[in-house]
């Protein structure tokens, strides 16, 4: 029996990739053809979680109750999983409808030096005996020492696993190599990696992190996820079975969820851009990137140097009301290194 635990992200963290536009039959569909493939837990809703349908993030085109209600009548044999962002989602809201529905597993985040905000959530869950993971956001922004005291909190708050999120795809090999083998020494609860597609290292870097210890592979169907998207969970798959290592996973039935299903509730396939890769390259969220285009074509200027910019600002998901700022920012100094160009020629 396998050990490693795959968790299903296709109908969160690919609703970033269709303006979280998801419908009744897009989850229904899923979730009836994929119950039976073998996977730990399906995870479904708004792509930034519990409660963040919103003008600022997007708004859903059906509620989370509706959502998780359908999934609910049709998982019989896999879990039924959640995500939550302290902020976006509260307990009283989000938390406790979603265990009244039935909501098996809930993967409650922070960004990846902020596991204090988790705490009571996770607490909350525990009591109620029910599943609980902590998952940590943008993980490349800190050092893995400092990645280890945030899931040694997440483990004192009763979480039975803790999710590394390369939120950005920014992640190099080295880099997932040495964080995941340092935690795995130094904690108790199963470790997991999220990857992201920005730098086209998104099977090879799951792969690493098996290879080093992680019992959590969090991924979608066909990729599908924000921006250049996520590991490709039946490829993943198909690389551990050519290894010899097993995942009592069906792969036939992946492969035709995959081709049958998903190809289909996909605007297009999902390809490495140029701004997806810029945003991978600057460490910055891949589903800022359509709020990012907005914005460089109102103020005029390239996308690319505003995905730069919010790098060098360290902006994490939850800030997107920045990135207008950004892009006025780049207009009034490409404006104001135009006129003294100009003052310049004139002298």
């Amino acid at each position: 029996m396998s050990e490693i635990l795959f968790f299903d992200s296709t109908l969160r963290d690919g609703s970033h990739a269709v303006d979280h536009q998801l419908s009744v039959a897009n989850i229904k569909e899923y979730c009836s053809h994929i119950d039976d493939v073998g996977l730990y837990v399906v995870i479904v809703g708004h792509g930034n979680g519990l409660g963040a349908s919103s003008l600022q993030v997007g708004l859903s085109a059906i509620s989370d109750k509706e959502m998780l209600q359908i999934a609910r009548k049709e998982l019989k044999k896999t879990k039924l999983g959640v995500f939550l962002i302290p902020g976006f989602g509260t307990i009283n809201d989000d938390l406790l409808p979603a265990i009244d529905i039935g909501v098996d597993l809930f993967c409650v985040a922070a960004h990846c030096t902020e596991a204090d905000v988790t705490g009571q959530h996770i607490e909350y869950l525990c009591k109620r005996h029910k599943e609980a993971y902590g998952v940590l956001m943008m993980y490349h922004m800190a050092s893995k020492e400092k990645i280890a005291e945030e899931v040694l909190k997440m483990q004192s708050y009763g979480a039975k696993g803790v999710i590394l999120m390369d939120s950005a795809g920014a992640s190099t090999p080295n880099m997932v190599s040495e964080t995941i083998s340092h935690l795995v020494k130094d904690v108790r609860v199963k470790i997991g990696f999220h990857a992201h597609n920005n730098m086209g290292l998104a099977i090879s870097n799951s792969l690493i992190a098996i290879q080093n210890g992680a019992l959590i592979i969090d991924g979608t169907s066909r990729g599908f996820g924000a921006g250049a998207g996520n590991c490709q969970l039946e490829v993943l798959v198909g690389l551990l079975s050519k290894m010899g290592i097993s995942t009592d996973l069906d792969l036939y039935k992946m492969m035709d969820v995959s081709e049958g299903i998903v190809s289909k509730i996909m605007k297009k396939p999902q390809e490495i851009s140029s701004i997806s890769l810029i945003s991978g390259i600057s460490g910055i969220f891949s589903g800022f990137a359509n709020h990012v285009k907005k914005a460089a074509e109102r103020f005029n200027v390239d996308p690319r140097d505003i995905f730069v910019e919010l790098g060098k600002r360290k902006m994490v998901a939850g800030q997107e009301d920045f990135i207008v700022d950004v892009a006025m920012y780049l207009a009034n100094k490409k404006t104001s290194e135009k006129e003294s160009y100009d003052i310049e020629s004139l002298l």
